[in-house]
């Protein structure tokens, strides 16, 4: 039995994670709500919003693929103390912009802080999902859920209680600052180059051996440190394989659909119930509303349903439910029917992206924070294009028609679901 999960410090690196990305999700949220005050402050019109979305979109690929090497090569401990500083700080910048430029200026920091913590934070998941030796990656992913709905009630309180959008943006960056400064120090500092570290102080401690022996019960153990070398025993063959090259791009492809597929839900699922089904804004409200719920509720729980079945049974019957409730929404003539089709779309999502990073997290000890960035930034680019593709579709057929798309992304991620298995290396 693993002995990894009781280990103290490890424990509390699990912990710090959570908060880690439940603060990401509450400094997002803290932009998000505040949008309409800060465009009526800078006096942008609904067009120009677009268009400086699609720059803080940029600025986080930019952030993501920048931040890959370093935490290869600083340590992901590192380069999330320096991401989420520059992600809190930043956050204040929209609500000091008086005008475009300095609000195109400010996203763009806040894109590419957000970008740089999103890859490192994942990376540093991966380490502490190693350390504990059974899924738990699904369960950081609900912790930003959660951070993003606390975000958007502390925003809509303090906006409902006429706070100016400078205070509110100043209190949530002063609490970013804060709550870094608290958990990096109880990150892991396991990063390929760490990690290599730690092999190289356990051989010379107890001999010339590119592993910790199972059998030497007379040896001290650490098993943070163990559970460390045995992976960079078991993959530093891998990393220079020719088909880890293959192996991300088919990662990076099924992260695009499935992104792909969620950023349908979040901009359309509203408008499709709306108008499909001629129902009023509050009514077709709840469409998102569904898709969300079980989201979460599926992040919380995937990672036992991984424990029990493997990765790739998350991610092939996951997205054959997803592929069912598409099918489903675009049959419906009923409320209730449509709602629970976009309530399975979101349950048969939740536990994918998750699977994609830790097993792009695990292709080499050498090279996996660069693998999540590539994974990241292209999955990142299906989330943009998703709901692009649909708008574009809608001038030539309706909208409940263009849901084709998704349907067909995530039936071939149904097919392609194995590439989400662990690589295993024996010898």
């Amino acid at each position: 039995m693993a002995t990894t999960t009781t280990d103290p410090q490890t424990r509390i690196a699990r912990a710090a994670v959570f908060v880690v990305f439940a603060l990401n999700g509450f400094l997002l949220a803290m932009w998000v709500v505040h949008i309409p005050a800060i465009t009526d402050r800078t006096g942008i019109a609904h067009s120009t919003l677009g268009m400086f979305i699609l720059v803080l979109a940029g600025a986080g690929i930019v952030g993501m693929r920048i931040a890959g090497p370093l935490a290869d090569r600083l340590g992901s401990r590192t380069v999330v103390a320096a991401a989420a500083a520059i992600t809190s700080i930043s956050v204040l910048g929209p609500g000091l912009a008086t005008g475009p430029v300095s609000l195109a200026i400010a996203l763009a920091c806040f894109g590419f802080g957000n970008g740089a913590l999103d890859v490192s934070m994942n990376t540093q998941a991966v380490h502490v999902e190693r350390a504990y030796e059974r899924p738990i990656m699904s369960a950081f992913h609900a912790l930003f859920s959660g951070g993003g709905f606390l975000g958007s009630l502390l925003g809509a309180a303090a906006q409902g209680a006429g706070w100016d959008v400078r205070l509110s943006l100043s209190l949530a960056a002063v609490a970013g600052l804060a709550i870094t400064a608290v958990l990096v120090p109880r990150l892991l500092p396991d990063t390929g180059a760490s990690a290599r570290e730690a092999n190289s102080d356990v051989s010379r401690e107890n001999g010339p051996h590119d592993r910790i022996p199972e059998s030497a019960d007379n040896l001290p153990r650490n098993p943070r440190v163990d559970a460390i070398a045995s992976y960079d025993a078991a993959t530093a063959r891998s990393a220079t394989t020719p088909n880890r090259s293959r192996k991300v791009l088919a990662l990076a492809a099924i992260a695009f659909a499935l992104l792909l597929t969620e950023g349908v839900a979040a901009d359309w699922s509203a408008l499709q119930v709306r108008d499909h089904l001629d129902v009023d804004d509050a009514t077709a409200a709840l469409a998102f509303g569904a898709f969300s719920c079980t989201m979460t509720a599926g992040r919380l729980a995937a990672d036992r349903v991984a424990g029990a079945f493997g990765r790739v049974a998350v991610v092939r019957y996951g997205t054959l439910i997803a592929a069912f409730g598409l099918v489903l929404i675009m049959a419906s003539g009923w409320v209730p029917l449509t709602l629970l089709g976009w309530a399975m779309c979101g349950l048969g999502l939740s536990g994918g992206i998750p699977q994609i990073f830790t097993a792009a997290g695990n292709l080499g000890s050498a090279t996996a924070a660069t693998d999540m960035s590539r994974v990241f930034s292209l999955g990142y680019l299906g989330l943009l294009a998703g709901p692009s593709i649909i708008g574009w579709l809608t001038a030539l057929v309706p909208l409940t028609t263009a849901l084709f798309v998704p349907l067909i992304a995530v039936l071939l991620c149904c097919r392609y679901a194995g590439a989400v298995a662990l690589q295993k290396v024996t010898g």
